[in-house]
């Protein structure tokens, strides 16, 4: 509190306009409109025509967002508070890397970073934020689903070489296109079509391998992965939540210490008359 209070004037104007609903919305507005522009320029004709006022507009965008940097880093209490949070230094470097590859002739790489820029609606938006540090807290638990799931790919893999190379070496002549395949079943992309039913032409007790992968490999480990991502993210809700009570109980005893020393004022006054 004390630390606030000896902020000078123009920090606590400038973090007034950061935290106002308005400048988020701004910002927001801007990042999809960028994405209008970036997909615009995705039709040949469009871009060759307007290709001039598509780089005016750019440039304006970057700068607006580069202002909207600043101003973050002045609101934040330090440089080191603002560069704490990951997301912050994400934004940082989508914004440099505009202005270092400015008027460069990387224009792949240009327009590679002005669709990132589109990204940027995750940093902003505290929601997505929130979906994403959700999925991101999921990957080591991931790891163990990952190695089981390697395990069940490879020993399918090798049983699938065994059994059907001689019948269709096309999915199954080698591991590597056995894995391939199994890629292919697990989507349940065209498998059915494609891969299984020529096999059960020829072997009418194959189908008995597909089922048993697609029970195992579709509904039993993608279902593990749904399950480590919604806990994850009621984790994170319930973080969120504890926090804000937290905030609310903080805010209650400074009410209540406020309260309990103008009560001791006014007795301390008394006692005085």
């Amino acid at each position: 509190m004390t630390a606030e209070k000896n902020l000078p004037s123009w920090k606590k104007t400038v973090q007034h306009i950061v935290d106002h609903k308005y400048f988020s919305r701004v910002i927001i507005g801007l990042i999809l409109f960028n994405a209008i522009i970036v997909g615009l320029e995705t039709y040949p004709t469009i871009y060759e025509n307007y290709k001039q006022l598509f780089f005016q507009i750019d440039m304006t965008l970057l700068w607006i967002f580069s202002i909207e940097i600043i101003l973050r880093i002045i609101a934040a209490p330090s440089l080191k508070h603002f560069f704490k949070g990951g997301w912050n230094w994400f934004d940082v470097l989508i914004v440099s890397a505009g202005h270092i590859f400015a008027g460069a002739h990387f224009i792949t790489v240009l327009r590679i970073l002005r669709v990132l820029r589109v990204f940027r609606a995750v940093s902003v938006i505290p929601s997505l934020r929130k979906l994403v540090d959700a999925l991101l807290m999921t990957i080591p638990a991931l790891g163990n689903i990952m190695l089981l799931m390697s395990i069940i790919f490879y020993i399918f893999a090798v049983t699938g070489t065994m059994l059907f190379r001689e019948v269709a070496p096309e999915y199954f002549g080698s591991i590597q296109l056995s894995l391939l395949t199994l890629f292919q079943v697990v989507t349940l992309e065209s498998w059915a079509s494609e891969v299984m039913r020529p096999i059960l032409h020829i072997l009418p007790w194959s189908w008995i391998y597909f089922v048993l992968f697609v029970l195992v490999g579709t509904f039993v480990v993608f279902n593990l992965f749904i399950g480590v991502i919604v806990n994850n993210v009621e984790k994170a809700d319930n973080v969120d939540k504890e926090v804000e009570n937290t905030h609310k109980e903080v805010t209650e005893l400074r009410k209540e210490v406020r309260e309990l020393k103008e009560l001791l004022q006014q007795q301390i006054n008394n006692n005085i008359k």
